[in-house]
């Protein structure tokens, strides 16, 4: 007969003792907490990358309406300048042709348009600044306070 004593009776290790499994174990959970840490923060930065990504494009949206707004009012003012011209060439003598009148309508309609898509790019561009990443900001403060075990992020 072996005098060992039966396997689970081994008493446990004292809290100090420094056995490899212990250590092992200790080296595991510090390796997995890293990758894990490292997963969240990769995944942060892509919530960031695609919101700041979804707010500029909004911004782009805005400034190519900005644009049109202001080719509208560009070419409105080109129709004015010609209803000058021929305003003028109606009060000169020798002629009673009108066609002034409809570079005038035509620059008011222009006019009507540009200011209808100035307010659209304005709000469109309201709306879209600033390019801050709101999500990934508040996930990251979530994450803070679930690793520092406080609520409201306080230590």
């Amino acid at each position: 007969m072996s005098s060992y004593p039966p396997p689970g009776s081994y008493p446990p290790p004292e809290p100090g003792s420094d056995s490899p499994q212990s250590t092992q174990n200790v080296t595991r959970a510090i390796t997995e907490v890293s990758e894990r840490a490292q997963v969240l923060v990769r995944e942060e930065i892509e919530l960031a990358k695609a919101e700041v990504t979804e707010r500029v494009g909004r911004l782009a949206r805005g400034a190519v309406v900005g644009v049109v707004a202001g080719v509208f009012v560009f070419f409105a003012l080109v129709f004015i300048l010609v209803g000058c011209a021929w305003v003028l060439y109606y009060y000169l003598p020798g002629n009673a042709f009108t066609y002034f009148w409809g570079f005038f309508a035509m620059a008011l309609i222009l006019l009507v348009l540009g200011a209808l898509a100035g307010a659209i790019a304005a709000r469109l561009v309201k709306r879209s600044t600033p390019p801050v990443p709101e999500m990934a900001i508040e996930e990251a403060r979530k994450i803070k306070e679930t690793v520092s075990g406080t609520e409201g992020g306080q230590a």
